[in-house]
């Protein structure tokens, strides 16, 4: 009988480590479920909680700590941040550009390089 349960433990044992094949344990229950139908049982989940009345709901000064958290943690990244203020220096530029395009043509060409024309142009020569 001691050889019977024995048998039993190590079977057990071996399909928890995977069944011997080196891959880790085979996955069960909420992890082998496919990630809709994760989603669904955890929306059912929520949904619950909040007719409930035990869902956690964030306040406004709750949620500008947790967005101050994040950005805190974002611009330890300098390579990142450096990225961002590239791009939006690129955006603010190409915007630029397209707006003169824009008033250059409505206006004709002729009209386009005149001192008038470039008063909001914060790289413009002031008038005298």
């Amino acid at each position: 009988m001691a050889t019977t349960k024995e048998g039993g433990k190590s079977a057990g044992s071996q399909q928890k480590a995977g069944g011997g094949s080196g891959q880790g344990p085979a996955k069960r229950g909420f992890a082998a479920m496919d990630e809709n139908q994760q989603r669904e049982i955890a929306s059912k989940g929520g949904q619950a909680a909040h007719q409930k009345g035990t869902a956690h709901e964030f306040d406004s000064e709750e949620a500008r700590r947790a967005g101050q958290k994040g950005g805190e943690v974002v611009s330890r990244n300098r390579e990142h941040m450096a990225d961002i203020g590239r791009k939006g220096g690129e955006s603010r530029q190409s915007a630029s550009r397209a707006a003169q395009a824009e008033r250059g043509t409505a206006r004709g060409a002729d009209t386009a390089g005149s001192t008038a024309d470039n008063k909001g142009n914060r790289q413009g020569s002031k008038e005298k």
